[in-house]
């Protein structure tokens, strides 16, 4: 199946799509200047992009860790992304009013990983005809995904994307099978790879109210995940990780996302013989 995102095309053996962004909007110049050298970084590799960072983290470790700089200011720079870099844009939804206000900015909106058995949030994205990501949770099996690509679909919206971002693996730790994108193709959709958030370790910093991460498996992980068949790249990328406000120990340094991108387009190529 393919999904189609503004002009984009996202599965049915189209090109490897990038998704990549900050993981939250910390302010209006960051994420301009992030948005910016992703679009030109994507364009130089042949690369169509969707640009990707959260309104709000609603997730944290602890009560005090960074959530946002406001739903409207952090949508308000979303939408300037839209108009001024001329990206579509995907960030998160946590409840179900969020939806439709959300969906007046976003081309996609995406299931954080904890919520993506919310019935009631499935199918309030699924209403508003945006394309809908669904990360799968961390504790749930991937052919189990089916159930929730079905509460979408529910609604006559068949714009469906499935994210891997691995699996609970023992206290503070995730693993990725990478049969799971193949198991998440089966149902239908078009499959994205997380290889960001798949090399985070989960409070494991719990002493300082943050999660850990290995940053040095991005690359590796990211070039297994292609290898595997992914339909799309998710990356998130700062200028300077360590100073990051979420996530800062797993995500790609940005001056590091060409090579990346060089790599696993290469690899995409030999996958799908384009």
């Amino acid at each position: 199946m393919t999904v189609l995102v503004d002009n984009i095309r996202i599965g049915g053996g189209a090109p490897l799509v990038l998704i990549a962004g900050p993981c939250v909007v910390e302010n209006r110049d960051l994420t301009l200047k992030v948005a910016e050298r992703v679009k030109s970084t994507a364009q130089e590799c042949g690369m169509p992009v969707i640009f990707k960072s959260s309104y709000k983290k609603a997730n944290r470790t602890a009560m005090n860790g960074f959530r946002g700089i406001g739903m409207d200011d952090a949508l308000r720079i979303l939408a300037d992304v839209k108009k001024e870099c001329g990206l579509p844009v995907m960030t998160d939804i946590h409840s179900e009013s969020e939806a439709p206000i959300v969906a007046e900015v976003a081309d996609v909106l995406q299931i954080p990983a904890f919520l993506c058995r919310q019935t009631d949030l499935l199918q309030a994205a699924g209403k508003t005809g945006c394309a809908v990501n669904i990360k799968k949770g961390q504790f749930a099996a991937p052919q189990d995904m089916k159930f929730a690509v079905e509460k979408v679909t529910s609604t006559g919206n068949q714009r469906v994307l499935l994210t891997e971002r691995g699996t609970t693996f023992g206290y503070n730790n995730l693993v990725v099978d990478m049969r799971s994108l193949a198991i998440m193709a089966g149902l239908g959709c078009p499959v994205i790879f997380d290889a960001t958030h798949s090399v985070q370790l989960p409070s494991a910093n719990a002493g300082a109210g943050m999660s850990s991460g290995n940053p040095e498996f991005i690359l590796p992980l990211a070039r297994a995940g292609v290898a595997a068949g992914c339909d799309g790249l998710f990356v998130e990328v700062h200028p300077d990780p360590a100073r990051a406000l979420s996530d800062a120990a797993c995500q790609l340094r940005l001056d590091l996302l060409d090579g990346l991108l060089r790599q696993v387009m290469a690899i995409d190529r030999v996958v799908k013989r384009i």
